[in-house]
């Protein structure tokens, strides 16, 4: 336990452990692609496109409830830590209460349930055009575990525990990899999700438990409902309204393109390359919330402590490391990028510099616009990020339409550029939050 507390207790060795977990998280998102571009026509791949992009939908319609539990327990763990004095500060508010775990947990199972419910009516009806249902519905399942993992990430992270969860989610990933690549060795895909699917729940139960036996919890804490419903109703629900706005907004954003591309032009090449930029920017994210994740203990306890000096010194710090990021993965794109795009998706399709230079832009606007929703989320900051969120979600909507509208000859270029012009928009506002954030 001495060792792991000096790991947890180290900027640089929580920074590359998390750095380790998202390369792993990367292999992954790139083997599925990898995978099920092969074993699958182009009509059914295209149908699974669909399918992942409901699948981050739903995963993501946890409306910000774990960065409000993130963010209420980790005031709380600082407050233990202060004494006396800072107990009383924590609760005079209406802090963290234990019994909100088992609301939450609830609530996710609630929201596992109905997309599971929607994705079967889909399929059943024909909007979702398939010949292995069964297939589609254990992916499905397994990227839905990625919900009680983010709330097994956020309540360790609040109590200290990020090392623990980055070595567990490590061992888990290096699992799933395998089993997934086992499927081009000749293992049922069927059997590999469903392999991945009790690898991921048997490790996020030890990780639940650890939170559990951390926080001293009972039995009754998981079950009383009532309880924390009540809490939850009587002080927070300002911020699970900005937070579930906020992340509505973000969802929308970020995967309507699939279908708005679908729905402008049945070209399968707009989607490949919008696919592109979705995975170098989630991989890019990653990369950020790594960097931003081992930074947020000092960051949390600076802002607490209202040390401005120390939290200007921070965000910066965060800021460089993030456009250092951002410049390796351009250089990367820029000299294999139409070679990494043909590997992807098997030759397929061809990209061209004009749409890897506007990757480029919408990948540097990300980028700060990442290290501010992760900063600001973990603050507990949801109404002023919502404000933030709103021209993002009108450009992204409005992208696919106008660019058919204006350019219909060349409506792939034309999508990402209004797509990246968006991005860059917002990332401004968000470098504007920044900054007055750090002479609040």
């Amino acid at each position: 336990m001495n060792r792991l507390a000096r790991m947890e207790g180290s900027a640089r060795i929580l920074a590359l452990v998390k750095l380790a977990n998202v390369g792993l998280v990367l292999i992954w998102g790139f083997a599925v692609t990898f995978v099920f571009v092969r074993i699958l026509p182009i009509a059914e791949f295209q149908a699974f496109l669909l399918l992942v992009a409901f699948g981050n939908f739903t995963v993501s319609a946890e409306f910000g409830l774990t960065s409000i539990i993130y963010a209420r327990l980790r005031r709380h763990w600082l407050g233990q830590d202060a004494g006396g004095m800072g107990r009383k500060a924590v609760a005079a508010d209406g802090g963290f209460r234990l019994e909100e775990m088992g609301v939450l947990f609830l609530f996710l199972a609630l929201l596992v349930a109905g997309g599971a419910l929607i994705l079967l009516l889909a399929l059943g009806l024909g909007w979702l055009e398939t010949g292995m249902p069964l297939l589609f519905l254990l992916f499905f399942l397994s990227a839905c575990l990625n919900l009680p993992a983010l709330l097994a990430k956020r309540a360790l992270a609040a109590v200290d525990g990020n090392f623990l969860w980055e070595m567990l989610d490590c061992a888990r990933r290096v699992a799933t990899i395998g089993l997934l690549l086992a499927i081009l060795a000749g293992l049922d895909p069927r059997l590999s999700v469903a392999l991945q699917l009790a690898v991921s729940m048997a490790v996020i139960g030890f990780a639940i438990g650890h939170v559990h036996r951390r926080l001293g919890m009972r039995r009754r804490h998981w079950l009383a409902v009532r309880v924390g419903g009540g809490h939850v109703r009587a002080h927070y629900l300002r911020d699970i309204g900005a937070s579930a706005a906020f992340t509505l907004s973000d969802i929308i954003a970020y995967n309507a393109p699939y279908f708005t591309i679908a729905a402008a032009t049945s070209d399968p090449r707009p989607m490949l390359v919008f696919d592109f930029f979705f995975k170098m920017a989630r991989a890019l994210s990653m990369l950020v919330r790594a960097l931003v994740e081992a930074a947020l203990p000092r960051i949390t306890r600076a802002y607490h402590a209202g040390d401005r000096q120390r939290m200007r010194q921070l965000l910066a710090r965060a800021l460089g490391a993030a456009m250092l990021f951002a410049l390796l993965l351009g250089g990367v794109l820029l000299v294999a990028g139409d070679r990494l795009f043909a590997i992807l998706f098997d030759g397929r399709a061809a990209i061209d510099r004009a749409d890897i230079g506007l990757i480029l832009l919408a990948l540097a606007a990300l980028t700060i616009l990442s290290v501010s929703v992760y900063v600001q989320a973990a603050l507990g900051r949801f109404t002023h990020l919502l404000a933030r969120s709103l021209p993002f979600l009108l450009g992204s909507l409005a992208s696919a339409p106008l660019a058919l509208l204006l350019w219909p000859g060349r409506f792939d270029l034309a999508f990402l550029a209004l797509y990246a012009l968006t991005l860059l928009g917002v990332a401004m506002l968000h470098l504007g939050s920044l900054k007055r954030l750090a002479r609040a």
